[in-house]
């Protein structure tokens, strides 16, 4: 089992994650055995409290005392009410998890009016998995918690992508037709890392501009993608306006993009160290509440670093290169950055052996500087690197 670095609070909150990143395995680590749990995946449950999410209500024990657990609360929206009328009446305590936050925000849903608190699940991280990080292994597979333990994590992320991915979400009623979703879902896999273009992705999938927008807005909606924005503050140079797209988890990128003889490492290793980089950065901001707003950096001549983080710990610029070797080249969108920014700490990360530091920019191997993430970003974080106590088998988080 991975210990997390995420922390329940000690009141009620929401959990969002995508699917396979661990929720119920970490609440049930976290909350104990003594936590009541409606699992609204199960069709039984799903059915009872669908037709009338007022019996939640009389499910619950009168001297029930312990946690109360709704899992992917947002297949019954409704219950939010009667969660808010338990929390108000009988002072319960609730964990909501969910993995789409679609639902939740169509039609005006009670979200308890601030009386729980919003956590965030992400992959796991190489601080979660310590000593049994292995970067080649991430790059390919992602960190998805049974991606990283399984001995064959090729087929279980195809079958994340086809039961999931495509499945799933026309059960859901997402989308209509699956056949161009797919297609989408290929489409999208080649901006993976870039300046996303919408009407490049359209055309390869065959389908209108505005039909693409709604999926990734589909995709965000329900975790399974980000948008990343750029960054404008006290801009002094023209920066592109576009945001850059990527999928939530280096595994699930590489399942879903295509590849051939005429694909080159860099155009899809490339992008899986970026993938990697801000899967760890988001998961790590999140479980510390360290508060940074996460975007890139990119002028008009090509000059771009892949992440900015901004907050009032500070500014922070991060290059990511598929390269063995650092030359001046590789340095030189750092260097542009700080001239525009001197106070920025700059941290160039590559998958060579290298580390150092070169005109006010910290040289670090990749997996050095996901390691020493949390002091990168700073963070305080207790104890030891984590070691796997389950034997290979798959983990609780």
């Amino acid at each position: 089992m991975y210990a997390r670095l995420l922390q329940p609070p000690e009141r009620s909150f929401f959990l969002f994650g995508p699917r396979g990143t661990g929720k119920t395995a970490w609440l049930k680590t976290r909350l104990g055995g003594g936590a009541l749990v409606f699992d609204l995946l199960k069709s039984g449950t799903y059915q009872r409290l669908s037709a009338s999410p007022e019996r939640i209500g009389d499910l619950v024990p009168e001297d029930h005392d312990d946690w109360v657990v709704v899992d992917e609360v947002q297949r019954v929206p409704e219950l939010l009410n009667e969660v808010h009328r338990l929390i108000e009446s009988r002072k319960l305590r609730f964990a909501l998890t969910g993995s789409s936050a679609r639902k939740l925000r169509r039609g005006g849903t009670n979200l308890l009016g601030g009386r729980a608190r919003t956590l965030r699940m992400h992959p796991l991280t190489a601080l979660e998995l310590g000593d049994d990080f292995d970067l080649a292994r991430a790059l390919r597979f992602g960190t998805l918690p049974f991606a990283c333990t399984t001995k064959d994590p090729e087929s279980y992320l195809r079958d994340y992508v086809d039961t999931y991915l495509r499945e799933e979400v026309q059960q859901e009623g997402f989308v209509r037709a699956i056949g161009p979703f797919s297609r989408f879902l290929e489409a999208a896999s080649f901006s993976q890392g870039s300046v996303l273009n919408m009407a490049s992705v359209a055309r390869d999938a065959g389908v209108q501009a505005k039909v693409v927008e709604g999926h990734f807005k589909l995709l965000e909606g329900l975790l399974l993608a980000v948008r990343l924005p750029v960054f404008t503050r006290r801009a002094k140079r023209r920066m592109v306006a576009h945001p850059k797209f990527y999928y939530f988890d280096a595994g699930v990128y590489r399942t879903l993009r295509p590849r051939g003889p005429l694909d080159s490492a860099e155009e899809i290793d490339g992008p899986a160290l970026e993938t990697l980089m801000l899967s760890n950065l988001r998961a790590v901001n999140d479980a510390f509440a360290l508060g940074y707003e996460l975007s890139y950096w990119r002028t008009h001549d090509g000059r771009e670093v892949d992440f900015v983080l901004y907050g009032e710990r500070g500014l922070i610029a991060i290059e990511t290169k598929r390269t063995h070797r650092v030359r001046d080249e590789d340095l030189a969108p750092l260097l542009t950055f700080r001239e525009e920014f001197p106070m920025a700490k700059a941290y160039f990360v590559h998958l060579g052996k290298e580390r150092g530091h070169d005109r006010g920019i910290d040289i670090l191997p990749a997996g050095a500087a996901l390691a020493e993430l949390d002091s990168i970003l700073g963070a305080k974080r207790s104890g030891g690197r984590t070691r796997r106590a389950n034997g290979g088998k798959r983990p609780d988080a």
